[in-house]
């Protein structure tokens, strides 16, 4: 019988290696800066031209190859850093597994000049598919250039699973910024297109942060330090009331290598916890420097994943450092390391003035209305319930009479409102300038409902009184005009129907009537523009820029108008119709990071990310007054909707509370 197993071609074995190592372009990029480091460049300058997919060129004034050098460079396997197994766990360098070259060459056209110093000539290699096509000495400068031309040219399978060019671009511009942020001592420049994005002087790393991300961040972010005997933290935080929806611009770097990490990026959430809005996250930026032999950094192609030798202590000083910065500035109350972790003595120590301290448990209590506890004997107690967290209070009602067991007892639960959140902190738009309904047909309005057999089904906790039951509602839970809605904490809006009691929140009912307006609105183009008297300029980061203008065919369609300038600036011209608010830059932003949060989170269409995020901006919100004819139509808004009974994201927009339901809160038989 013939013999089956058989070695795989080389070229063939690079192009199986590369779809570990080069995944899309930006990987290219990544490989080919970090080789640039690991040369001792000063200076750096990486052009990408339809978004790495034509070309990828990284230049440097490094220590430059020689012509065997730059010839062996392209094996697999092959590097000038590990020469036994105990070296791989001291590196202190970048490139070390010798197969992203030969990975890259597998799968495009590579050319490569290079030069040392004392050469007086250097070398032109040119490789194609792994084969090598051309080598000979030339005339260059000092250092190294690298073109990847046409990516996946021989494979094109792959090379139409990439994705648009402002998504790979975006990929490139994050490689880009996490190897920029872990060097801010080495100059680096970026060009797309012929176009500079960016260009990075060599300084400090705040300089880099403020020329990477803007200058409103030089207000933004508090540095952080900690120096101990195993390992030393250091870099910056961001002010939590500048904490984004996304988690974009986070980043760890463990001896000037940027990593990916669950359990310190927990460690720095704990480290903010009750400080930050909800599904909020700060900015950080912080090195961590310790012993290579403590950390291992070859688990993983990518180089992006480590393991410590210790996870606990490593976890333990990176929260206790943010925690102590946070402290530092009047944020936290100041912690105590204590004798055992010999944190620095030195550190200047802060009063935390009274009007930033959290309300304690006395002063969160203090306001809240006695509340009786019914008990099995009839007899009340106005005794908050001290089974809950602060801020719960619960009541207990018997089903059944004096003789009852604890089953019988329904708890009503109400959270009370946290110090922070209070109405006054609203930062949304004064509805009393929304008019949210616009000119309804009457197919839509009450009357005509009432007129219709169709029902609306769905789920219903009973304002988490009972279990979850499927509730039909008939056209006559519809209220009519003479019916005449409340506002209860300027968040909820209540009123009768004829089968119980509709509970209905303001803020999810408007965002799901606005997603299905904005929605409808990019189907069919006809998005209404407002046109601003004075034209806004708005000017965003790179990655925030490359963001808007992969959506902007969408945004346009929503009845935005804008002109997109240089130097990451849009010059809004006009805003849709139904967005309130005059802060054209906090629409822009704010959009953007919904935007960003609902890709990360989601696998959704350009058009529905769209209309998600700016129905959650748009939307107003809790504590919002509402006048009484703003109130009906919202009500009739929601009822035209095609799914009322849920936002986008699946929150309940109602709550039907039916007449049984009412009798037994009274123990009415």
């Amino acid at each position: 019988m013939q013999d089956v197993i058989r070695l795989l071609p080389e070229s063939l074995a690079n192009q199986i290696a590369a779809g570990e190592v080069v995944q899309r372009p930006a990987s290219v990029v990544k490989e080919l800066v970090e080789n640039a480091i690991d040369a001792g460049s000063k200076s750096i300058v990486l052009s990408v031209k339809d978004a790495g997919k034509t070309i990828v060129q990284v230049i440097d004034n490094g220590c430059g190859m020689s012509e065997t050098d730059v010839r062996m460079s392209f094996e697999r396997h092959a590097t000038s850093k590990i020469q036994q197994s105990n070296d791989l766990f001291n590196i202190n360098t970048f490139g070390f597994r010798g197969e992203a070259l030969a990975s890259i060459a597998a799968v495009a056209q590579v050319s490569v000049k290079t030069k040392r110093e004392n050469d007086e000539l250097g070398t032109l290699l040119e490789i194609e598919g792994s084969e090598i096509k051309n080598q000979e000495p030339i005339q260059c400068k000092n250092g190294t250039t690298f073109s990847i031309k046409n990516l996946f040219y021989n494979i094109p399978a792959r090379r139409k699973f990439l994705k648009s060019n402002p998504v790979e671009l975006k990929h490139i511009i994050d490689e880009f910024q996490r190897v920029a942020l872990a060097n801010p001592e080495i100059s680096m420049t970026m060009i797309s297109d012929d176009k500079e994005l960016y260009n990075l002087r060599a300084g400090n790393l705040a300089k880099r942060i403020v020329q990477m991300f803007g200058r409103s961040y030089q207000e933004q972010l508090y540095p952080c330090q900690e120096d101990i005997d195993v390992i030393k933290v250091k870099g910056y935080i961001g002010k939590p009331e500048n904490a984004k929806k996304t988690r974009g611009e986070q980043f760890f770097f463990v001896n000037g290598r940027y990593i990916k990490h669950s359990a310190l990026n927990h460690a720095i959430m704990s480290a903010y916890d009750g400080i930050l809005p909800d599904n909020s996250f700060p900015f950080y930026l912080l090195y961590i420097e310790c012993d290579p032999a403590d950390v291992d950094v070859n688990v993983h192609p990518t180089k992006t994943e480590v393991k410590f030798a210790d996870e606990r202590t490593t976890y333990a000083i990176v929260s206790a450092a943010v925690k102590q910065a946070l402290a530092s500035y009047g944020i936290t109350p100041s912690i105590d390391f204590g004798i055992d972790v010999n944190f620095a003595k030195d550190r200047s120590t802060h009063s935390i003035p009274s009007s930033m301290m959290p309300p304690s448990e006395d002063q969160l209590t203090s306001n809240v209305p006695d509340i009786p506890n019914v008990s099995s004997n009839g007899t009340f107690t106005n005794t908050n319930s001290q089974e809950k967290e602060v801020g719960d209070f619960s009541i207990n009602v018997p089903f059944e009479g004096d003789d009852t067991s604890s089953d019988d007892f329904v708890k009503i639960s109400s959270k009370i409102n946290s110090w922070e959140d209070s109405p006054s902190d609203s930062n949304s738009s004064d509805f009393s300038s929304w008019n949210p309904i616009e000119n309804p047909s009457s197919a839509n309005n009450f009357s005509s409902m009432d007129n219709e057999s169709e029902s609306i089904t769905f789920s219903s906790r009973a304002n988490d009184l009972t279990e979850a039951t499927t509730t039909t509602i008939k056209d006559d839970s519809v209220p009519s005009d003479n019916v005449i809605p409340i506002q209860i904490h300027h968040k909820y809006i209540m009123y009768q129907v004829k089968s119980g009691l509709m509970l209905m929140d303001q803020e999810a009912a408007h965002e799901r009537i606005l997603y299905e307006k904005f929605l409808n609105q990019m189907e069919n183009s006809t998005g209404v523009s407002q046109q601003l008297l004075f034209p806004k300029k708005v000017t965003l980061n790179l990655a925030d820029f490359t963001i808007f203008t992969e959506y902007s065919q969408e945004i346009a369609a929503l009845g935005f108008g804008f002109q997109l300038e240089d130097n990451h600036s849009i010059l809004i011209k006009g805003v849709p119709t139904l967005i309130q608010g005059n802060d054209e830059q906090e629409i822009i932003e704010e959009l953007i990071e919904q935007l960003k949060y609902n890709k990360e989170e989601l696998r959704i269409s350009a058009n529905e990310n769209i209309a998600r995020s700016l129905a959650k901006r748009a939307s107003i919100k809790s504590g919002q007054i509402l006048e009484l004819q703003e109130m009906k139509s919202m009500i009739e808004q929601l009822f035209s909707c095609s799914s009322p009974n849920y936002t986008p994201d699946g929150k309940k927009t109602i709550v039907l509370m039916d007449y049984a339901q009412i009798e037994g809160l009274f123990n009415l038989r």
